[in-house]
């Protein structure tokens, strides 16, 4: 089976070297990527286009190779194709019409021609005639040469011509690795996922950093996130993920920082370990899923403070995105479902957040932090390969135990954030004990171990992924209370 590949317009008007630059980028890439489907997967580079073939007919085989290239970035659309011989106008009609004729039906068509160098006969001579043929064998259908329903298309070269099929859309976009690598804050929400897509299209090979405030479960999380996105779209090459430990930062932030400041500073110190963080990767460039005026550290005025804390570039391609906007993309590139099961831990470390921060406070409020224990997050922080993680082999993990009815000596433990429990306490006629999620794994110790536990949330994820964090620990206590 063959197909013909056509380069994204943008990677067409290129001067002559930066095309060949990018158009060997894109070669490689299709070859890394399908060889996965089949090891003898041959690619041509034709400057205007890539010629990709492999041994067989399978429908399986087709099906895969179709999957692939419709998500390698720098693809404008392609095709499956027949080559095929021809001497006069008359044969290369008969075996178009062989193919095309009984597809037509009614429907409106027209004929397009790529004529190669070689070929003397004219583009506009082929699709008169071809077109004419098909005319005559489709009755009830017309030529429509602009915005057809159908159109018929063929690469004619001298002694033979490519017969292309169905044509299929490609992502668009530029080669990976055509631009710089950037290093993406990760944190599992709808944003800085479809951020990360979004570089990945536009040719950066794109890395990870994740700042864990939430255990493993929640890290696991967010890694199927970043092997969907490598798998999918970025599989031709070798990424990191960066796991940075940061509940001990956000506890300082929490009982050090003013409420109403918290949300800057506690961005500000991400963006500094992430930048040293992308330091030893040897890359320039932050991104996040930030949209301004989502929240209230995405003001304007908060933005340019956050930036002030990195010497590093911060790219925000959502920067002007609508919220349903980016959830739809999600859902098309696949990381919503992911996203849905996962809390947005980042989103709720602020109490009354000020939406216009002044710099001289914020930096007073950061003082507070200790810079040890930036140090040790970077210290710990564990720097993993992507094949390594898509390839392991992760068992079942056995499910907390979830009730809504409890018994009359349960204790519940609410660990939503201090402003969740301000706005709407939990009344129960069980005692209440008030831990935030952030302070859970070090206070959980403290309590009686001769009580069972019922942590709660408003949703029920933030309180399943703790009470699965604690049973890893050693606690066989803890279940998850969901009315």
């Amino acid at each position: 089976m063959k197909f013909v590949v056509r380069l994204f317009p943008e990677v067409m008007v290129k001067s002559k070297s930066v095309r060949q630059r990018f158009t060997r980028l894109l070669e490689t890439n299709v070859r890394n990527v399908l060889k996965r489907v089949d090891e003898q997967v041959k690619v041509r580079n034709l400057w205007d286009r890539l010629e990709v073939s492999a041994p067989g007919n399978g429908l399986a085989k087709r099906a895969a190779l179709i999957d692939a290239l419709s998500h390698i970035p720098g693809i404008a659309n392609f095709s499956p194709c027949d080559d095929l011989p021809w001497q006069s106008l008359d044969e290369i009609a008969t075996q178009v019409a062989a193919y095309w004729a009984p597809r037509i039906g009614n429907r409106s068509f027209c004929v397009r021609v790529r004529r190669m160098q070689q070929c003397t006969t004219s583009s506009l001579d082929i699709e008169r005639y071809v077109g004419g043929r098909l005319n005559e064998l489709c009755p009830e259908a017309r030529v429509q040469l602009k915005q057809p329903e159908l159109t018929v298309r063929l690469d004619v070269d001298k002694e033979k011509f490519a017969l292309l099929h169905e044509q299929y859309p490609g992502l668009g976009g530029f080669p990976l690795a055509s631009q710089e690598d950037v290093m993406v804050l990760l944190s599992g929400g709808y944003d800085s996922a479809v951020a990360a897509w979004q570089l990945i299209k536009r040719g950066s090979r794109v890395h990870y950093c994740f700042f864990n405030i939430g255990g493993p479960d929640h890290q696991s999380g967010v890694q199927r996130i970043a092997c969907h996105l490598w798998q999918k779209y970025g599989s031709s090459h070798r990424v990191k993920f960066v796991a940075v430990p940061f509940e001990p930062v956000v506890n300082a932030i929490v009982e050090q920082v003013d409420p109403g400041q918290m949300g800057v500073v506690f961005k500000r110190l991400m963006m500094k370990v992430a930048g040293r963080m992308a330091d030893r990767q040897k890359i320039d460039a932050l991104v996040t899923g930030e949209a301004v005026g989502q929240v209230a550290s995405q003001t304007l005025t908060n933005l340019r403070i956050i930036d002030a804390a990195t010497d590093h570039i911060i790219l925000r391609p959502l920067i002007a995105a609508d919220k349903q906007e980016i959830i739809d993309l999600g859902k098309r590139i696949g990381t919503a479902s992911m996203s849905e099961s996962l809390p947005e831990y980042c989103s709720v470390i602020s109490r009354s957040p000020t939406v216009r921060a002044v710099r001289s406070r914020i930096e007073a409020e950061e003082a507070k932090i200790d810079p040890a224990l930036l140090d040790a997050a970077v210290r710990n922080a564990m720097t993993m390969d992507l094949r390594d993680l898509a390839a392991a082999e992760q068992g079942p993990r056995a499910e907390p135990e979830i009730v809504a009815s409890l018994p009359p000596d349960a204790v519940v433990v609410d660990i939503r954030s201090p402003e969740e429990q301000e706005a709407q306490p939990l009344v129960l006629a069980v005692a209440v004990e008030s831990i935030p999620f952030f302070q859970l794994e070090r206070r959980f110790p403290t309590l009686a171990a001769d009580r069972n536990y019922y942590l709660y949330c408003d949703r029920g994820v933030m309180s399943r992924l703790h009470a699965l964090l604690l049973t890893e620990r050693g606690f066989a206590n803890v279940k998850v209370y969901r009315p």
